[in-house]
C-alpha cells in the first residue's frame, strides 16, 4: 500500500507503456479521452489510472481487470479497455477544472 507500491507499479512499467503527450485544451462539461497502449505477454493483469496533483500527489482514479470484458466505470471516469488492441483509454466526462492534472496510466502483472 502507499506511495511505495505506486512507485513501484510506475518503475516496472516503465518499459511497457507508451502514453503520448497531452494538452488536453477542452472546454469544461466537455468528456476528454486519453489513450494509453501497453505491451504485454500475460493474459492476467491490471491496468490502472492516476492521475498527479500540482503538489506532487498521486491520486489513484480507476482499475480495470484484463479477464473481465466490461469497461470499469468509477463516477465520471470510465475506461475504454481494448484487450486484443492493448489500448486503455480514460475517459473523463463533465470535465471540470479541477480535473487539469498530469495523469498516468499504469500496468500491474500479479505476482
Amino acid at each position: 500500500g502507499g506511495i511505495g507500491s505506486i512507485l513501484y507499479i510506475f518503475i516496472d512499467l516503465a518499459q511497457t507503456v507508451t502514453q503520448p503527450q497531452w494538452e488536453v485544451p477542452g472546454q469544461e462539461a466537455e468528456t476528454v479521452t486519453l489513450d494509453c497502449t501497453y505491451t504485454t505477454s500475460e493474459s492476467d493483469y491490471y491496468l490502472f489510472w492516476y492521475k498527479q496533483l500540482p503538489n506532487g500527489e498521486m491520486i489513484f482514479i480507476i482499475r480495470q481487470e484484463a479477464y473481465k470484458q466490461q469497461n470499469a466505470t468509477n463516477n465520471r471516469y470510465s475506461v475504454n479497455f481494448q484487450k486484443a488492441a492493448k489500448s486503455f483509454g480514460l475517459r473523463i466526462s463533465a470535465s471540470q477544472l479541477e480535473d487539469a492534472a498530469v495523469y498516468f496510466c499504469a500496468y500491474s502483472a500479479p505476482q
